[in-house]
């Protein structure tokens, strides 16, 4: 199943780094979630994107995760011609991991 049917997502940007926040639909599939996106998982995923570190802060009262990910503007909204200078549709990308499906067999 995609992450999309478990999560929604938003990002912002600083300069060079962008943030994706995933955010948990319902709070019992966070802890199924931080097992599924590790900083690796993520970067490998968006390996075209990100050229730098990944790191991923949890936010357990919230049901969400923060990703940091390095260097993944293609130098920042004032020195990129990319397309999406903000990242906004990262979200998007990063929505479209497979994760296993939380629910019993």
């Amino acid at each position: 199943m995609k992450l999309r049917e478990l999560a929604h997502g938003r990002t912002g940007d600083k300069g060079n780094t962008l943030n994706v926040s995933v955010i948990c639909y319902d709070a019992k599939h966070y802890a199924h979630l931080r097992d599924a996106l590790t900083p690796e998982r993520v970067k490998a995923h968006l390996v075209d994107v990100v050229k730098g570190d990944v790191v991923r802060h949890e936010l357990p009262l919230l049901h969400a995760f923060n990703f940091v990910l390095g260097h993944a503007l293609g130098g920042g909204v004032t020195r990129s011609l990319a397309l999406d200078a903000h990242g906004k549709s990262i979200s998007a990308a990063l929505l479209d991991i497979d994760v296993k499906d939380p629910s019993p067999v």
